[in-house]
């Protein structure tokens, strides 16, 4: 049987600006994508309208390299540079 998949599970410690988000420790990529979805509906930055896109705060702009508003697809590629 394969293994699950190691990529993901690896543990990734966040740029200080995610930290902000997800905390300072390292977390595999899942639990990054998680404690961001919390975050986003804790301050209601999902978009009323369309649903996909999310609304940075400040927090979350400075994760997002300044940018407004992203769709989930954009959001996790933008939150994989904050993760090494």
């Amino acid at each position: 049987m394969a293994k699950a998949n190691a990529a993901f599970m690896k543990e990734l410690t966040p740029s200080a600006s995610l930290a902000e988000v997800v905390g300072a420790k390292p977390l595999p990529r899942t639990e990054v994508v998680k404690k961001l979805w919390v975050y986003i509906k804790k301050h209601k930055l999902q978009d009323s309208k369309n649903r996909r896109n999310i609304n940075a705060d400040a927090t979350l702009k400075a994760v997002f390299g300044g940018k407004g508003t992203v769709n989930m697809f954009e959001m996790t590629k933008l939150v994989s540079k904050h993760l090494k």
